[in-house]
């Protein structure tokens, strides 16, 4: 048994580290944008085409990457994954001309949802049924320790020696990542059957669309609020803008706790966990907008806004059960989704803001999207139970 332990933890050590490599890639940018504008010559909102960029390249690639790798063996899959990570990164490090930079964030962008759909599925894979989620969420955690370690420390590397060191620096993790892949992850066999046909059935498949829904409205209104925190904290309570970081470490130290509390909820009751998360998330982004009038107050709701990560897991588990044949298709569209997300919750709060709202309202806005997530999942499940009923078909239940 300790050597079966001894295996699993060295598989979720490898594949927690992609995931940490690509969080920092993806968010490190968010702190050098002055600097890579001053380098190449562009004003600094013009680097936002780099990070849009980089959120098309998730969207393509997830579905892309799926079906022309059908009969990849899993493992060989995840290093050149991360090969093409780390190419795409450094890449990006000996950019000379704006569009190239912002053309090759996208090639960055490309591996991330198969990544973390794949890895997912291995991990999975490894332990017993009723600790799946937990095993996703190891996965994942890779990545909220990237929300508080890797990209501030990648922040402060690029702002002190330049911003191409914090992209080459990704490239290298992600070498790693592959390296350590090759020699922890176990091998296994491809499915003679798979075929980028079957893995495309995914996508029109009731539940897993039902199940991206969820993801793609509900997720949002984490990402409505942390968009625009600092100007909100800032502006309207009047924090001193030298607590920044500490704000960010707090609202990553939340997405952990909510990375794991979610999992565990999610291995104890999936079909009841995910509407209880989307509930507590409509709570806590509803309780930011009257909070952020003082500092403290708002700083803590910074970090329970952060617990809204515990939907990553219980989706991911979601979709493994519903997508039948079509596993790695699902699971690599979850973070597809979850970029969607990111740009609809941030769009959203900024029109609102725009319209004369305080900036507390991404508050309400984010609450709006949980509350429209809750509605996608009741929908999707009485759509399921009605199925089932007419074609006398078993369905998941609530005590499953």
């Amino acid at each position: 048994m300790p050597s079966d332990s001894g295996r699993l933890l060295r598989l979720s050590l490898a594949l927690a580290l992609g995931g940490f490599g690509i969080g920092s890639g993806e968010f490190v940018i968010m702190g050098l944008m002055q600097r890579v504008a001053t380098d190449l010559h562009v004003p600094v909102p013009d680097v936002g085409y780099a990070i849009s960029s980089y959120a098309l390249g998730v969207v393509v690639g997830a579905p892309l990457i799926s079906a022309l790798a059908a009969r990849v063996p899993r493992r060989g899959l995840l290093i050149v994954l991360m090969v093409v990570f780390a190419v795409g990164n450094m890449a990006s490090a000996l950019a000379t001309d704006f569009w190239a930079f912002v053309g090759l964030r996208f090639l960055a962008g490309l591996p991330h949802g198969a990544y973390f759909g794949v890895a997912a599925l291995v991990a999975a894979s490894a332990v017993p049924y009723h600790m799946r989620a937990r095993a996703v969420a190891r996965v994942m955690s890779g990545l909220t320790i990237a929300i508080v370690v890797g990209a501030p420390l990648a922040t402060w590397a690029g702002n002190l020696f330049g911003w191409e060191v914090a992209f080459i620096g990704v490239g290298v993790i992600a070498l790693c990542t592959a390296l350590l892949i090759r020699l922890w992850v176990p091998a296994q066999a491809p499915d003679p059957n798979a075929s980028p046909r079957r893995e495309l059935s995914a996508l029109v498949k009731q539940r897993v669309l039902f199940t991206l829904g969820v993801a793609s409205i509900g997720f949002g209104g984490m990402f409505s609020v942390f968009s625009y925190v600092m100007p909100t904290l800032t502006e309207q309570s009047g924090m001193a803008e030298s607590w920044g970081p500490m704000v960010l470490m707090i609202f990553g130290i939340g997405t952990i706790i909510g990375n794991f509390a979610g999992a565990r909820a999610a291995d104890g009751n999936l079909l009841r966990a995910i509407p209880r998360i989307l509930i507590w998330c409509a709570l806590i982004q509803a309780g930011f907008y009257f909070a952020a009038d003082w500092p403290l107050p708002a700083i803590l709701f910074v970090g329970l806004v952060g617990t809204s990560m515990a939907l990553g897991p219980a989706l991911q588990t979601r979709l493994m059960d519903v997508a039948e044949d079509a596993q790695t298709m699902a699971a690599s569209m979850n973070h597809a989704a979850f970029n969607l997300a990111n740009a609809l919750g941030a769009w959203l709060a900024g029109v609102t803001i725009k319209m004369g709202a305080q900036w507390s309202a991404t508050g309400l806005v984010g609450a709006a999207l949980a509350i429209g997530g809750l509605l996608i999942f009741l929908a999707g499940r009485s759509l399921e139970k009605r199925h089932a009923d007419a074609t006398g078909l078993p369905t998941q239940t609530d005590a499953q």
